[in-house]
């Protein structure tokens, strides 16, 4: 009885695929007519990057690495649809189109985990893949991300977003630190702003590192805060 290889899908081909360029167009459309900050192909190729180096630095297996950048590539296209609920209409969405290329269910399965877990109001770092992508997702504030065109009328999100000039993650395998480094400008926001809108975030940015045994630390201009 004549058996078939599983396919073996690659982050390259998920970011060719024509479907899934449509989703991550149409989902910051459906943001940025919302007046949100962007969430396309910047972000999501961003916070892959993000998880990789996490992943990496953790040693986990290549094929592992590879799914959790597949994770967060593919983590926002739920908003294709709503902001509400996004986490569990993108995992939905994802494992349509992954199985449709051919992935193994066995692989498809932790990735629709760490998409449907990256929100820090359901969501929880329910394995090393999630909590890396949750980092990620949570570390993206810089002012390349605000799409308001008029200054004017930026509300709290676009002003902290704006300030924020140079916005970097640094991983410490010898003090097993994961530190979010920031450089804000305090003319466009005050760090107190940025604790306003995102202390849950950092939050679950410490909660997820504690999952692969790291502590969480967050450097303003600066200036540490553990």
């Amino acid at each position: 009885m004549e058996t078939t290889t599983p396919e073996i899908i690659t982050l390259r081909e998920v970011k060719a695929n024509p479907k899934v360029v449509a989703l991550i167009n149409g989902a910051n459309e459906l943001l940025k007519a919302m007046g949100y900050t962007e969430h396309g192909h910047r972000h999501v190729g961003i916070v892959a990057g993000i998880t990789r180096m996490i992943l990496e630095k953790l040693e986990m297996p290549p094929r592992y690495v590879e799914l959790g950048m597949i994770a967060a590539y593919l983590h926002d296209i739920g908003n294709v649809i709503n902001r509400m609920d996004h986490p569990l209409t993108g995992a939905n969405l994802a494992y349509h189109l992954l199985n449709e290329m051919g992935m193994p269910t066995e692989e498809i399965a932790p990735i629709l985990g760490a998409i449907g877990n990256h929100e820090e109001l359901l969501g929880s770092p329910i394995s090393v893949m999630s909590a890396a992508l949750i980092v990620g997702d949570k570390s993206d504030v810089h002012y390349s991300r605000v799409q308001n065109p008029i200054l004017e009328s930026f509300d709290i999100h676009d002003r902290v977003n704006y300030a924020v000039q140079k916005s970097r993650v640094e991983m410490d395998t010898d003090t097993k630190t994961v530190a979010l480094m920031l450089e804000i400008d305090n003319e466009f926001a005050t760090v107190m702003e940025y604790f306003e809108i995102f202390l849950s975030r950092m939050v679950m940015c410490r909660r997820s590192c504690d999952t692969f045994g790291y502590r969480f630390n967050l450097n303003v201009n600066g200036t540490t805060l553990e």
